[in-house]
């Protein structure tokens, strides 16, 4: 039996659950408070407090924590990788400790799975980070020569949830073709082709917009808003990241508060209707990228609970083929399935950033 700890470092808190063999015996989330985090000049200096909080969740829990068969952590802000696990090395650690793409909590995610890793004299290890790149050439063509379309998207859970979409179909996940939308806080569309994630789009680029973030926006008027001098780079760039979308329009970033809007509010119903089209619009582009030829369209994310927006949704998808839902995330799951998959000899770890697959 493999015993795996999997951990989700997050802005608010810290995730971590136990697992027999993929089954989990364990979870928690430990919260980490506006207060908390005051208290760190940044994201990497956290890496201490959030260890002892989670080793302290383990003891009142009475789980030792030197007896994995492996830990995993979400994957952070790397560079553009193929999919897969991968053992936290000399590298990976640098790069997530100068956080060059960015300082996110989930830099978080390999530190730590490393620094208990020692403690049982188990591997670390990593899945899936957002920073998986598997674009296709043409994809990578974004109309100017000096910009490249690259990819960041929620690989960690799309790969999961197109994985279960497989298994339902009686096939491998190397050998469909599915569309994959992830509607959380952040919003990303995928096309899983023959195992890789050949194109994305998402809020934060040129996708559809999510509950915070814009998504793509008419270049004309973005540059003009650039040059208006109403905004500083960094006050724009916190707009891009974080104060636009649902957020930007009706002042909350809540789908169910939206809702609630929209059964008495004209620019509520108007801003959920723009939401749901743009959704819509996207997965209809993505189908056009497989030329109509796919298994299955994919929703998932915490968005997907929502019956009034799946209904939304599906009356304008549908025709286009066969829609299966995954509500929520299930990182950690993914997370302790992604280790597994290695401890059991079903694929092999690789090494960061070249993908290399280790003996």
């Amino acid at each position: 039996m493999f015993d795996i700890l999997a951990i989700n470092p997050g802005s608010t808190s810290t995730k971590i659950a136990c697992f027999e063999d993929g089954n989990s015996s364990f979870e928690k989330s430990i919260p980490f408070s506006e207060e908390e985090r005051s208290a760190f000049s940044s994201v990497l200096e956290q890496l201490d407090r959030r260890f002892e909080m989670v080793a302290a969740a383990l003891a009142e829990a009475n789980i030792p924590i030197n007896h994995f068969s492996a830990v995993v952590g979400r994957g952070g802000l790397l560079a553009p990788i193929r999919s897969g696990t991968y053992a936290v090395n000399e590298k990976m650690q640098n790069d997530l400790r100068e956080a060059r793409r960015g300082s996110h909590a989930s830099n978080l995610g390999g530190l730590l799975a490393l620094k208990f890793s020692k403690l049982s004299g188990c591997p670390a290890y990593i899945v899936d980070p957002v920073s998986v790149d598997e674009l296709s050439d043409v994809a990578r063509v974004s109309g100017a020569p000096e910009i490249e379309r690259t990819s960041l998207v929620h690989a960690l859970n799309q790969k999961a949830v197109a994985r279960k979409a497989a298994s339902l179909l009686g096939k491998r996940y190397e050998d469909c073709r599915f569309i994959v939308a992830h509607l959380g806080t952040g919003v990303t569309l995928g096309v899983h082709l023959n195992g890789r994630i050949v194109d994305v789009s998402g809020a934060k680029s040129d996708g559809p917009m999510s509950p915070e973030r814009a998504g793509g926006l008419p270049p004309d008027g973005l540059i003009e808003l650039c040059f208006s001098g109403r905004y500083t780079e960094a006050e724009l760039r916190q707009k891009l990241l974080g104060g636009w979308g649902l957020y930007g329009y009706l002042g909350t970033r809540d789908l169910r508060e939206v809702i609630k809007m929209a059964g008495t509010d004209s620019k509520a119903r108007l801003v959920l209707d723009a939401f749901v089209y743009k959704l819509a619009k996207g997965i209809g582009e993505f189908a056009a990228v497989l030329d109509g030829d796919f298994d299955a369209i994919v929703i998932t994310g915490g968005m997907a609970y929502s019956k009034e927006l799946l209904d939304m949704l599906l009356k304008k998808i549908s025709f286009l083929g066969r829609v299966e839902i995954f509500p929520g995330e299930n990182e950690l799951e993914a997370l302790a399935l992604g280790a597994l998959r290695v401890l059991r000899g079903e694929e092999k770890a690789r090494s960061y950033p070249d993908g290399k697959e280790l003996d």
